[in-house]
């Protein structure tokens, strides 16, 4: 069914399809409003988690804020691989997800508000500010049916997200060769950086709008209710890449001043 295609491989086809064939209790089934209540908790477990590693930072504690940080970076992967094999799991571990990926956003989020307290203060409410914003637009033109999804729209946004995705693995495992790529470093601001960041930055909201189209079918075809967290957990993932790579986008721009 072309309404289940989504470039975020956590709100695939194959898992709601697996997941509502199987279940049939029409009380208990998944909802919008359900949906969106549940993420809203993650958010709040986000927001709860950033602020603690913030504060340890604040304390003088870079070194616990730090090990928090990595246990984020690799706890959050773990969980949310588990997640994402394991749905009927998500109502217990979609929260733990929000806390792990909580102290890594927390940990980056200040470091870059240090390094950048000259050049740019503001750095990372704006970078709050600017994916609400971008989160609410892109609902906004979802829910309104200014943007629709067609078949050649998500299949160009899966090519992309995917090449974006291949293009990560590779930056990551020539840095461990010794191999630095600068327009792929905060603070680059390099024409081809900002380039790659605007582009990056784009596939990742409009990503939002496949999101919604798959909570809003999911909700329609009847998908159990615990695919609330797992849907509330797709949308997580997508907003915390945009929000890295706004916070991303703002460091280029502010290292050009």
């Amino acid at each position: 069914m072309a309404f289940f295609e989504s470039s975020n491989p956590t709100l695939s086809e194959k898992v709601f399809k697996k997941n509502s064939s199987a279940y049939q209790d029409i009380d208990n089934v998944m909802t919008v409003r359900g949906t969106m209540n549940k993420f809203g908790f993650l958010m709040l477990m986000v927001a709860a988690a950033a602020t603690y590693t913030w504060q340890l930072y604040s304390q003088n504690n870079p070194s616990l804020m730090s090990t928090l940080m990595w246990v984020g970076v690799i706890g959050g992967l773990v969980v949310g691989l588990v997640i994402s094999f394991k749905p009927q799991w998500s109502p217990f571990l979609a929260p733990a997800y929000g806390i792990l990926e909580g102290f890594f956003v927390g940990a980056i989020s200040v470091v870059l508000n240090e390094a950048f307290a000259e050049k740019f203060p503001g750095l990372i409410i704006s970078a709050v500010g600017l994916t609400i914003a971008v989160g609410l637009a892109m609902f906004l033109l979802y829910n309104f049916k200014v943007i629709r999804p067609t078949q050649r729209f998500r299949s160009i946004l899966m090519s992309a997200t995917l090449g974006i995705g291949l293009f990560y693995v590779v930056s990551i495992v020539l840095r461990l060769f010794g191999v630095n790529m600068p327009f792929m470093n905060f603070g680059d601001g390099s024409i081809l950086g900002i380039g790659i960041s605007l582009f990056i930055v784009a596939i990742a909201a409009l990503n939002l709008i496949l999101d919604f189209e798959r909570i809003e079918v999911g909700a329609e075809h009847g998908a159990p209710k615990y695919m609330e967290w797992y849907s509330a957990f797709g949308l997580l993932v997508t907003i915390i890449w945009l929000y890295i790579e706004i916070l991303r986008l703002l460091s280029r721009f502010s290292s050009r001043d």
